[in-house]
């Protein structure tokens, strides 16, 4: 865990998150600004700081935060979903602990810009 980590934080409970939920490799809970009707975040538990980061050293982990996000996608929007890692501060990653936001309930368009 990173001391200086919003998202490792909120895997401690030091930080206050509204869950949907948590296994034991990976822990869900909704965007606070959210840009589809459903907006949930999915974060692995331990730190990392990217999905490639991810996928070198727990690809177990990896797929099972894409499972949890069709398991999402599938209870609150008919099961599609659009799942979007961003990689980098040039891709609009803000915060750097590896997490895939799972959209769904809306018709989304591409390019998604």
């Amino acid at each position: 865990m990173a001391d200086d980590c919003l998202f490792c934080r909120i895997v401690d409970g030091e930080v206050p998150a509204d869950v949907v939920t948590r296994t034991d490799r990976v822990l869900a809970f909704r965007d606070i600004n959210p840009q589809a009707p459903t907006h949930v975040l999915v974060i692995s538990l331990e730190h990392h700081p990217d999905v490639g980061a991810l996928a070198d050293v727990d690809p177990e982990a990896l797929a099972e935060l894409v499972r949890v996000g069709r398991q999402i996608a599938a209870e609150e929007a008919q099961g599609d979903f659009r799942l979007v890692f961003n990689s980098g501060a040039q891709a609009n990653q803000s915060v750097f602990h590896v997490h895939g936001h799972v959209l769904s309930g809306r018709d989304m368009t591409w390019p998604p810009g």
